[in-house]
């Protein structure tokens, strides 16, 4: 039994993300108390940002021109994939910065997806949660619904791509607290945050019990 978590914030003392994995994760042990937890951080350790790039480059080398850069990229995104297809279930901790993707966010799915095991169906059925934070307020009506350009594109490579089986936790209004032009947001940010961590216990109970279901069946 094991769970392969990746956390992408860069201020982990102070992450909402985390502290929502957290919750998937605690509820994830409760019922498997013995498994593996393999972690890795790409907001504290961000990968090399030339590794996609000596892999892109590899390809079309022969195998004996090969630089140790390239070879070295070529190892890690084994390593990265490894990590991804050897787990029972995936969580993932990704905030959203700047109404997209961040940058070493990109840069790990690009790695990951130069290996073939992950382009032709590894990863699928697989379970997987996702916690999302944003710090403004994206809800319907509030001018900026469509401003959320991480969720969609994470919905449609894990869903689309890797053909995982996907459930989504998403928590809004982080800043609350923080900046204080959204002070009066105080008593919307307190319900959005207990809904969402009540919906990370729930995805985390259904991820544990998904797991032990297949279990069960093999």
């Amino acid at each position: 039994m094991s769970l392969y978590r990746l956390d992408a914030s860069i201020n982990p003392a102070t992450s909402q993300s985390r502290a929502l994995a957290d919750l998937v994760e605690a509820e994830w042990t409760s019922q498997h108390p013995d498994s593996i937890v393999t972690r890795r951080d790409i907001g504290t350790h961000p990968l090399p940002s030339t590794t996609w790039r000596d892999l892109v480059t590899s390809g079309a080398t022969p195998e004996a021109e090969l630089t140790q850069e390239q070879r070295d990229a070529r190892a890690l995104a084994t390593t990265l994939a490894d990590e991804l297809i050897d787990a029972d279930a995936i969580l993932l901790a990704i905030p959203l910065y700047n109404w997209g993707i961040a940058a070493h966010v990109k840069s790990w799915y690009d790695i990951t997806y130069t290996d073939e095991r992950i382009r032709t169906g590894a990863l699928a059925g697989k379970p997987v949660v996702l916690a999302s934070v944003l710090g403004g307020d994206y809800s319907p009506g509030s001018g900026k619904e469509d401003w959320d350009h991480s969720t969609p594109w994470l919905r449609h490579v894990i869903e689309g791509v890797w053909k995982a089986d996907l459930l989504v936790v998403q928590r809004q209004l982080t800043l609350v607290g923080v900046n204080p032009a959204m002070d009066g947001l105080k008593d919307q940010a307190a319900e959005v945050r207990a809904a969402a961590q009540q919906l990370a216990i729930e995805h985390g109970q259904t991820l544990a019990a998904r797991r032990g279901s297949r279990d069960a069946l093999v």
